[in-house]
């Protein structure tokens, strides 16, 4: 077990332990699940979808746009919910090993309590969109098999910043767009309130893991972090979202790949990830590891 925390690291999470208790929703009663769909109204803003500003999109009425917009938010959803159970997998097997009298513990066990209301939101928000529910392409499947044996310390809170942030960013421009459908807004008014204390929780622990890390130990952290970053951001949209409007797959995921708007939005999402990421010394100034994270499109 592990000892109890200094009087500083206790002070943060029974500041974030009292914010838990303060304000947390329950998606069961805090949401109107029997509001019905709004005509004309988007699933996610226009301007962040993957083929904006293409001949593809150029190609596609007013209607299909919305149509897709639903499908890509379906997709990107349900890659949060499969992060969301991959991170209480990390958080349980920490818990595993602490002490369950110190308040880290307590804060952890509140987290995955946290992430198993927000997966159940995030899945019935799917049901409910009357989509599929596409999740993670293959490479980040992959990925995560070996989560639970590689990821620790430092490149395991990195990996879950790279999960939180990003989409938390996006979600903060939806939640306040009167354009979109209530249902997405209120989603992820309920994740990005949230989310603040679990990115909190995660930096700090970052900072904590990565402070006394050798060159090597450094090296390997930043190696899993790369790949982490590639293989989530590129399997926000599923290629099978495109079928929706009766666009090849392989033919508009090659458009989004290429598509320079789609690439801006996937590093507007990480304006504040990366930069912190870089300070923390998790991302290298050059080499191989720094060009994956720009094939992620987070780092410009």
């Amino acid at each position: 077990m592990t000892a109890i925390l200094p009087a500083e690291d206790t002070a943060l999470v029974d500041r974030l332990l009292k914010s838990s208790a303060r304000q947390s929703y329950d998606p069961d009663v805090d949401l109107d699940w029997d509001a019905p769909e709004v005509p004309g109204l988007w699933w996610m803003q226009p301007e962040r979808m993957s083929l904006y500003g293409t001949s593809l999109w150029d190609e596609l009425s007013v209607e299909q746009r919305i149509e897709l917009s639903k499908h890509e938010v379906a997709s990107i959803a349900s890659v949060g919910l499969w992060f969301e159970i991959v991170l209480m997998q990390l958080l349980l097997k920490d818990v595993y090993r602490s002490d369950p009298t110190s308040p880290r513990t307590h804060y952890a066990l509140t987290e995955i309590a946290d992430e198993c209301r927000h997966s159940t939101m995030f899945g019935r928000a799917i049901g409910q969109f009357g989509v599929p529910a596409y999740g993670p392409r293959e490479p980040l499947r992959t990925l995560a098999k070996a989560g639970p044996a590689i990821l620790r310390g430092a490149s395991a809170y990195a990996g879950i910043l790279i999960g939180e942030e990003p989409v938390d960013r996006w979600q903060r421009a939806a939640m306040s767009d009167e354009n979109l459908q209530p249902l997405i807004r209120m989603v992820s008014r309920i994740h990005v309130l949230e989310e603040a204390r679990h990115v909190t929780f995660a930096r700090d622990e970052l900072e904590k893991s990565a402070r006394d890390l050798n060159r090597r130990e450094r090296l390997w952290h930043q190696t899993v972090t790369a790949q982490i970053a590639y293989a989530t951001m590129r399997s926000l949209v599923h290629p099978d979202v495109y079928g929706c409007v009766g666009i090849d797959p392989m033919t508009g995921r090659r458009a989004a790949l290429s598509n320079p708007h789609y690439r801006e939005t996937i590093a507007w999402m990480g304006d504040k990830v990366v930069p912190y990421l870089e300070d923390q010394g998790m991302i290298p100034a050059s080499g191989r590891n720094r060009r994956t994270w720009q094939a992620s499109f987070l780092l410009r």
